[in-house]
């Protein structure tokens, strides 16, 4: 450890000319600001990558051991180093090329030099530094990727417990509070409004779990092994829970939509009723059978139509019932019995009021068709008791106008006095006939609590044309019984004096045959008096021709005598 002061020119003396540089007269080639850069470069990689490897040794330890509180914990406070590692590693590999070229860049002419102890010590620690940053880089790298990963994991669990708790709690409160059908259309309807609302709100979560099942579904088919069993798990959770709610709202929807369909059969059906139910409240009063044959068909054709709406409401009403008996299979351990048991007395009151209203109307149409048939009854009796009459009308007209005929002899005049009496027994058949006629329009008349239609017209007619018919019928009596004793006592007086009648001596026979002959012939001539004072002709063509004949009989019967 001596120190030796000798002039430049003297260094030679101790070392070697080729350990000098060219500024001590010796042929070394050495740039110093080179080395020194390199120096500098060498120092400055050397403390980065060391405090590198510190900072990266303290997050890979920290995250291999401990529980997941203190990994998180470590891996949170000390996650990012104080610089970048690929810088670090880029500058050990350009330092570590350039000190194996064995050449600094910018030397003069180029030419080779052997490098200095410092840059051969220095090769390999670069390389060992550099090794070391390598591995725990890779380690690091692991780490941020599982951290990565974890990060993406909570992500996704996070947003999966999102959608499952507002599912199976505020949603799922939603749902448990609509438990009603409503009492009618308009109640429904609003109930299915307030149901629309729910399950639009529904569809905003349901389309954030299509997103996160992507999502999962994505990481399933690049995921770790590690992974898979908690992705499948949170998938599975987040699919139960959304088709279960999904379930439910169509559950819902089904059972509101028919609960009004139902209420709008009970209402279709009620409109039916009561418009059968005010056609029967009216009283009619046909004019005819015809249009009481039309008012029956169009209360058979709304009956018809009331049983097919009952049938209707029934089979709405069944398949809502059975709906409503699922409803517990969904109800979240919610005690439904209540709310059942008021839908189902509802749904069953309806249709037990819509069958007592039913029953009701068709009693009354029960009432009402015996009503129609009984006024078709006396339509037809009055219809039949008139034409009595009218045949009771011809009965006299040919009375008076064709049965005018004495007979040529007592025979003759006998044959038509029985003819009469039998004519007689069919007016008084007809006449029989119409007042019981008339009796069952009174009776009819008296059923239907209205008045009586056959006494203010028919009736009077029947009698006065039977009492017409009486008279007339008399006196063509009286006149048949003069013309019988007329020829039977002349036939007497000829039968016995056939060939000279000039010789009867019976002055008081010949009288009396002259008086009922003159009487017969008086009779002719009068007419038939009513009680109303009304007169009425035999016809009077033909009696002309009877007093010509009998006035001729009489004349003979005389001439004789």
């Amino acid at each position: 450890g001596t120190v030796i002061l000798v002039s430049a020119n003297k260094l030679t003396r101790y070392i070697e000319p080729c350990q000098l540089t060219e500024d001590f007269g010796g042929s070394l080639t050495y740039d110093h600001m080179d080395w020194l850069n390199k120096r500098l470069v060498f120092e400055k990689f050397t403390k980065e990558s060391t405090s590198l490897l510190d900072e990266l040794a303290l997050i890979n330890n920290g995250s291999d051991k401990g529980n997941q509180q203190e990994k998180e914990r470590s891996v949170d406070l000390n996650f990012l180093p104080s610089v970048d590692p690929e810088t670090v590693l880029q500058t050990g590999h350009e330092l570590l090329s350039e000190l194996q070229q064995r050449r600094f860049n910018g030397s003069d002419g180029g030419v080779s030099w052997s490098p200095m102890d410092d840059e051969l010590l220095a090769q390999p620690q670069v390389m060992k530094l550099l090794d070391s940053l390598r591995e725990q880089y890779t380690r690091y790298q692991e780490v941020c990727r599982q951290r990565s990963k974890r990060t993406q994991l909570e992500e996704i669990q996070q947003k999966v417990m999102q959608v499952v708790n507002w599912l199976e709690g505020p949603g799922s409160e939603q749902l448990r509070a609509q438990w009603g059908i409503g009492d009618s259309i308009r109640a429904s309807q609003a109930l299915q409004q307030k149901h629309e609302e729910i399950e639009s709100q529904h569809s905003e979560w349901f389309a954030v779990y299509v997103e996160l099942n992507q999502q999962i579904a994505a990481l399933l088919n690049a995921g770790d092994e590690e992974d898979l069993v908690e992705l499948k798990s949170l998938q599975q959770q987040l699919s139960d829970v959304c088709y279960r709610q999904a379930s439910q709202l169509e559950f819902r929807q089904n059972l509101l939509q028919a609960a009004l369909e139902f209420h709008g059969v009970a209402q279709d059906l009620s409109q039916q009723l009561d418009g059968l139910l005010g056609m029967l409240c009216v009283d009619v009063a046909p004019a005819d059978g015809a249009s009481i044959q039309q008012t029956l068909k169009l209360l058979e054709e709304k009956l018809k139509s009331v049983d097919v709406g009952l049938q209707g409401l029934r089979e709405k009403g069944q398949g809502l019932l059975d709906q409503i008996s699922n409803q517990a299979s969904w109800a979240y351990g919610k005690d439904v019995t209540i709310e059942n048991k008021e839908n189902v007395d509802h749904i069953q009151g309806v249709m037990e009021d819509m069958q007592l209203r039913k029953q009701r109307c068709e009693d009354m149409v029960d009432v009402r068709r015996l009503k129609m048939l009984q006024m078709v009854q006396l339509f037809k009796c009055e219809e039949d008791a008139a034409q009595a009459v009218e045949w009771l009308s011809e009965l006299l007209d040919a009375l008076l106008k064709t049965h005018i005929r004495l007979g040529d002899d007592a025979q003759e005049t006998k044959v038509l006095l029985e003819k009469h009496r039998k004519f007689v027994d069919v007016a008084q058949s007809t006449y029989d006939y119409g007042r019981q006629l008339l009796q069952a329009t009174v009776v009819l008349c008296q059923s239907l609590r209205c008045t009586s239609r056959s006494s203010g017209d028919t009736l009077p007619r029947l009698n006065r044309v039977w009492k017409q018919f009486t008279i007339a019928s008399e006196e063509r009596v009286h006149r048949l019984e003069m013309a019988i004793a007329f020829h039977s006592n002349a036939e007497k007086i000829l039968q016995d004096c056939p060939e000279e009648p000039e010789a009867i001596n019976d002055e008081e026979q010949f009288d009396e045959i002259e008086a009922v002959g003159k009487s017969l012939l008086d009779r002719l001539t009068v007419p038939v008096v009513y009680p109303d004072g009304t007169k009425l002709h035999f016809k009077n063509g033909q009696a002309k021709k009877i007093l010509l004949m009998d006035n001729s009989v009489i004349t003979f019967v005389i001439g004789w005598y």
